[in-house]
């Protein structure tokens, strides 16, 4: 690394970014960048959901809500008026994963870096047990549809929203292996709600799709037509090596991770390279 490029940096202050501080007893569901009304009256609203982990959250993973918009815009009648990320509980207990206030925080400074248009609700991350994700939709459409009575249409009519679940094609491949969903909880995620689900390389989504049938036309399936492969697991495999993780993830859940030292080893970052005293670059 030349000196110019190790200099850069060196003397600029690093933000602080605190953990979620939040609680159910102060919960209030985020709807600062939800869309109040439609452009068209006669599409009908959708609102996306994105569950998981997000130990840390990627670009992937916001990239997933941007393709999502692109396909429901020139291949469905929606229109879309919301996207979250709703990050799982500690319950999960998966290998790999940080405190549920630090990985809304990291979600919560991805949004606010990188869109205009997408939110985090920590409603399933706050709860000591684990939400299913039946339970999860189902809070969603309380919020939007049961509580503020979906979105205003024009001429004083209101649409009620349609839910809808966004994941990689790694979940829909879950979804047909036996044993894995329960029928009953299958029929109200699919049936229900119906699910977004974008292509990734080395699934085979034809022979996943094969068994959901009975739910085929609740299901979109999302080209991804610039390949990504992009997952919080290699994130956190590269940290322990000490290796770049810039362009894989944003720049201010870089600086969270450091600060937190998340992910290393020992249970220390080694993102060595936003130390004050170090270079721009890892």
């Amino acid at each position: 690394m030349s000196s110019s490029q190790g200099d850069h940096n060196i003397h600029r202050p690093l933000p602080t970014f605190l953990p979620f501080a939040g609680t159910l007893d102060t919960y209030s569901f985020p709807e600062n960048r939800l869309k109040k009304g439609l452009n068209d009256p006669e599409k009908t609203p959708l609102l996306l959901v994105a569950c998981g982990s997000f130990s840390p959250v990627t670009y992937l993973h916001l990239r997933l809500f941007e393709m999502a918009a692109d396909y429901v815009k020139f291949n469905t009648n929606f229109e879309l008026v919301g996207g979250y990320l709703s990050p799982v509980s500690d319950a999960y207990r998966k290998a790999g994963l940080a405190n549920a206030k630090h990985r809304v925080a990291m979600c919560q400074l991805a949004v606010d870096e990188t869109s205009e248009w997408l939110m985090v609700d920590p409603w399933e991350a706050m709860h000591k047990e684990y939400q299913p994700t039946a339970v999860v939709l189902d809070h969603f459409d309380y919020e939007i549809n049961t509580l503020r009575h979906g979105v205003d249409a024009g001429n004083g009519i209101r649409k009620p929203v349609r839910i809808a679940l966004l994941a990689g094609a790694d979940l829909i491949h879950t979804m047909s292996t036996p044993g894995v969903w329960s029928e009953k909880d299958l029929d109200h995620i699919l049936g229900r709600y119906g699910t977004f689900i974008v292509e990734r390389n080395g699934t085979d989504i034809d022979e996943a799709l094969a068994t959901l049938q009975p739910w085929k036309d609740n299901i979109h399936v999302i080209q991804q037509l610039i390949q990504n492969d992009v997952s919080s697991t290699k994130i956190r495999l590269f940290l322990r090596r000490e290796m770049s993780v810039r362009f894989l993830i944003p720049v201010p859940v870089i600086y969270y991770i450091e600060q937190h030292r998340l992910y290393g080893e020992d249970g220390h970052s080694s993102v060595t390279s936003f130390d004050k005293s170090k270079s721009s670059q890892s």
